[in-house]
């Protein structure tokens, strides 16, 4: 099959790699429906987290199953379904409470020797625990099938941070960055209740998406300034509920000063970089809590399905540019330039 391999900084290639096959009788085959490039994806593009040369990449996708393993009871060949960015064993105590990234037999699409989303098929270990069916006619509508990938991260993780910062009714939420996830914590924040919700960006057409998701406040600048735009905004005192979904050290400094004493950041942005921008005293003296991390997004895709299914949301604008399989080296080169915001792969 063709699938998405990185060699070395910038340079990304479609090769010819084996099949994947069951190996274990949990094991699923899942062709590959839609895929798409994560902003995490870009420090490996790069080089600022390491791969191996010829390593498979893309860990966010949906498709059909074509093989099942002999214990696989949950899902069958034909069914549609959603893989999220970690498959889990399901039973674990770390999965049976919640916290599926943490399994203890877990792992992470595009890892060493595992397939990789940006690719024609992936062999999912633990199918009946990691996949999550989806209604077969969502297959031929490619609205909602884009609005359903989400679902395999980048909406699941801004979910993730909008519960980590306590949004809800009656509370103002800002959220750093203008990215996907940041996109889709705006419409989280909506989802669950916010009332004012003011979203940090730059760039007009991602602040026009966070508009449309929800956000009642924009601020473009950077910074200091941010820091005075927010708290302009809110009397002086900051947001209740602060969204970091960046991960350098001045998005989390920012975070930390826009938000309200008592307040809580919710952070799901990947960190790099040589520091966090963390102060502890700063947070211990203005009882700041801090809460985040790796999104649990399989335990939350069932809460968000039939919001995505019935319209109730619909991330799929976040997708902005979409390629074929053989076209996903552009589709990082657009995404690194900023002209694009998230690719999608349709094979």
């Amino acid at each position: 099959m063709r699938a998405t391999t990185i060699h070395a900084p910038f340079d990304m290639r479609v090769a010819d790699v084996p099949d994947p096959v069951v190996r274990n009788p949990g094991d699923a085959v899942v062709r590959v429906l839609r895929s798409c490039i994560c902003g995490s994806d870009l420090w490996a593009y790069r080089g600022e987290s390491a791969r191996q040369a010829g390593q498979r990449i893309g860990h966010e996708f949906l498709g059909i199953v074509e093989e099942t393993g002999a214990e696989v009871t949950g899902v069958g060949r034909g069914d549609l379904v959603v893989a999220p960015f970690m498959w889990s064993d399901g039973v674990c105590d770390y999965c049976r409470e919640g916290l599926t990234t943490s399994c203890e037999h877990g792992g992470f699409w595009g890892s060493v020797g595992s397939d990789g989303g940006q690719g024609e098929a992936v062999r999912v270990p633990f199918a009946d625990a990691t996949l999550v069916a989806l209604p077969a006619e969502a297959a031929s509508d490619d609205r909602l099938l884009a609005a359903l990938l989400t679902l395999s991260d980048v909406m699941g993780t801004g979910h993730h941070a909008a519960l980590g910062a306590g949004a809800r009714a009656g509370v103002t939420v800002a959220v750093v960055g203008d990215g996907a996830v940041g996109l889709c914590g705006v419409l989280a924040a909506k989802r669950l209740g916010a009332d004012r919700i003011i979203a940090l960006g730059r760039h007009e057409a991602r602040t026009d998406i966070a508009r449309r998701f929800g956000a009642t406040d924009v601020v473009a600048e950077r910074g200091d300034a941010a820091v005075e735009a927010v708290r302009e905004l809110t009397r002086g005192q900051g947001a209740h509920a602060v969204v970091e979904a960046v991960g350098t050290e001045q998005s989390m400094r920012t975070a930390v000063s826009i938000t309200r004493d008592g307040g809580a950041i919710g952070f799901v942005g990947v960190p790099h970089g040589s520091g966090t921008g963390l102060d502890l005293s700063v947070m211990f003296d203005r009882n700041i809590a801090l809460r985040g991390g790796v999104a649990p997004v399989r335990t939350y895709i069932p809460e968000l399905l039939p919001d995505v299914l019935d319209g109730t949301i619909d991330p799929s604008p976040v997708f902005d540019l979409t390629v074929g399989l053989e076209g996903v080296p552009d589709g990082y080169k657009a995404m690194d330039e900023r002209t694009a915001l998230k690719v999608m792969v349709a094979n």
